[in-house]
């Protein structure tokens, strides 16, 4: 489940994070981590890893250099530039590979950038793109960076593994030394009158603990340099950070107009099924009350009588659709008056605090007022509750808003539910929803909305 916030929230500056409901407990292990590491998959792969880094970036090296190296010598013609485009393309080719290793054996994943498009789609148009390209360029840099850090990388690993075989299985393989090679085991230190060699019991039983050790630090080494191979792989392969960014902006445009339709198709539905149905009957009955009103004044009373009953209800009906778009109350008096004229209106008992010194911009104010709305009709409704909360303070640049119920919990943002619409909805406008809801509850929402006077 994912971590809430607790009584002291007021003052954390960050969520939370967790595994989310209904997510697989962590696994329990026997054996502490050090001792683990070195029979764990995860070690092996990243060994993998290592072993073809080194001949992987040579050859890209070598291939970078070449090429660039070539286009420099050729720009006093026109052929260095073709060749130098080139030669960033097959750079491109070679990230999509280590995108791909990375994902597959350090479990990395980074997405592919944008694909390189000419304006007229002609070779020139596309040779003007890829060297325009920063993701060409920093494409380049991974394949003249890689090389020297994979070559120090294969050899550290390289040394401490088999360094640390080697002395952990001595004692098992000792006896090959005075069998094989007549030699009384490994040399520790000789000269021309003496020899020194690592053959009494204790000595093999300090090799072995040496090379223990070896094996059980070799991992965690490995693993340490290898967190620069995952910030190259990063930094250098995947989009621009403009380009995520553009991406990010048009799903969120997206889903706004998703919603936006979404409410105007449920505004259309409830006019078309509630106040107007029920004022075309109230034209029908005041049509029949106007004919009866010569013949029999007393039904046309009565008739009107109904009529006027059926005017109050449109009016209530169009009051609470009114209210659904935006209330006027938010408007005129804020978050508190908004908040707590919801919460009057909730099956259980609702306390709301608002802590603010400012109200926050518009939008900002109308995404909490119906966000606080949708939480606590799921309590009305679902939540078998007692009693609820809702606090909202501002913390930093962010308006905090945690909606906690005593209920029976088991609240989860599925797909194509109502957690996981207002997810997206925050989300649009770079919040973020936290759901702690344990089976048997308590739950605790906690949305995070970005601060905006």
């Amino acid at each position: 489940m994912a971590t809430a916030y607790g009584p002291d929230t007021r003052d954390r500056e960050h969520l939370g994070s967790g595994t989310g409901f209904g997510a697989k407990p962590p696994a329990t292990h026997f054996l502490p981590a050090p001792l683990r590491a070195p029979l764990e998959a995860r070690t092996w792969r990243e060994l993998l890893y290592t072993l073809l880094s080194f001949p992987l970036s040579t050859v890209m090296f070598s291939f970078a250099v070449t090429m660039v190296s070539m286009s420099a010598g050729l720009l006093v013609t026109f052929v260095g530039i073709p060749v130098l485009a080139a030669g960033l393309a097959v750079c491109r080719g070679f990230g999509a590979l280590e995108r791909y290793r990375a994902r597959g054996l350090l479990g990395v994943e980074v997405a592919a950038p944008e694909r390189v498009r000419g304006k007229t789609g002609g070779p020139m148009s596309w040779m003007g793109a890829i060297l325009k390209s920063g993701v060409s360029w920093r494409h380049l840099l991974y394949t003249l960076l890689q090389f020297p850090w994979s070559t120090f990388t294969f050899v550290v690993a390289v040394t401490l593994w088999s360094t640390g075989l080697t002395a952990l299985t001595y004692p098992l393989w000792f006896w090959l030394f005075p069998v094989f090679g007549g030699q009384g085991g490994v040399q520790l230190y000789g000269d021309s009158t003496h020899r020194e060699y690592l053959d009494s019991p204790f000595e093999l039983a300090m090799v072995g603990g040496v090379g223990l050790v070896l094996v059980m630090a070799t991992p965690w080494i490995v693993r340490g340099l290898l967190s620069v191979d995952r910030l190259m792989v990063t930094g250098l392969l995947g989009p621009s950070r403009l380009a995520t960014r553009v991406s990010e902006l048009e799903s969120d445009r997206g889903v706004v107009v998703d919603t936006a339709a979404a409410d105007l198709r449920r505004i259309e539905r409830d006019l078309h099924d509630g106040a107007q149905a029920r004022l075309v009957a109230l034209a029908m009955d005041l049509g029949l009350a106007k004919e009866k009103l010569a013949e029999d004044p007393e039904a046309a009373a009565r008739m009107v009588d109904e009529a006027h009953g059926e005017v109050k209800v449109a009016l209530q009906e169009l009051r609470d659709l009114a209210r659904g778009i935006h209330p006027a109350v938010l408007t005129d008096r804020g978050l508190d008056a908004a908040l707590s004229s919801i919460a009057s209106r909730c099956t259980v008992p609702v306390q709301v605090e608002v802590d603010l010194d400012a109200r926050p911009a518009q939008a900002i104010e109308g995404i909490a007022y119906f966000t606080v709305s949708e939480l606590l009709q799921n309590i009305s409704k679902h939540a078998r509750a007692t009693r609820a909360t809702v606090d909202v303070w501002r913390t930093a640049h962010r308006l905090m808003l945690q909606v906690t119920d005593d209920g029976r919990g088991g609240a989860s943002p599925e797909a194509g539910g109502g957690l996981a619409g207002l997810a997206e909805r925050l989300d649009a406008v770079d919040g973020v929803l936290v759901i702690d809801s344990p089976a048997g509850g308590p739950t605790t929402v906690t949305a995070e909305l970005p601060w905006r006077g």
